[in-house]
């Protein structure tokens, strides 16, 4: 699967949690992602319509396995190989599914996708 704005090869990609985000996992194994609300327009909304300074994400069991996964040295296709083996036939189609979810993460600046070749931070 090739990321169209680079080219590259998405399955190739180390993901990385933001290490401004904080996150937790609960009791029940499935894990919550906190995020503050930041900005001008936040603080607006804070004070106008009373939304929350900290919005509570909370992850289902097959985003919390692979939110779990990610540790800055294991691939994208890593990440799948656990998931395929822990899911099964539920997590198909599996790399499309990850491959939509990792970006969603990285959309949102929950995580950041670095190439294979660059080093990690560990």
């Amino acid at each position: 699967m090739k990321s169209k704005s680079q080219g590259e090869n998405f399955l190739e990609k180390r993901p990385v949690h933001n290490e401004e985000i904080k996150w937790s996992v609960e009791d029940n194994g499935l894990v919550t992602i906190h995020m503050e609300n930041k900005g001008i327009a936040n603080r607006i909304a804070q004070k106008l319509i009373k939304k929350p300074k900290v919005s509570h994400i909370h992850l289902d069991e097959m985003g919390s396995f692979i939110w779990l996964q990610i540790d800055g040295e294991k691939t994208v296709f890593d990440i799948g190989k656990p998931v395929e083996e822990h899911f099964g036939e539920k997590a198909l189609p599996l790399y499309e599914r990850l491959s939509m979810f990792i970006h969603t993460l990285e959309t949102n600046k929950f995580i950041t996708c670095k190439n294979a070749d660059e080093p990690s931070e560990k």
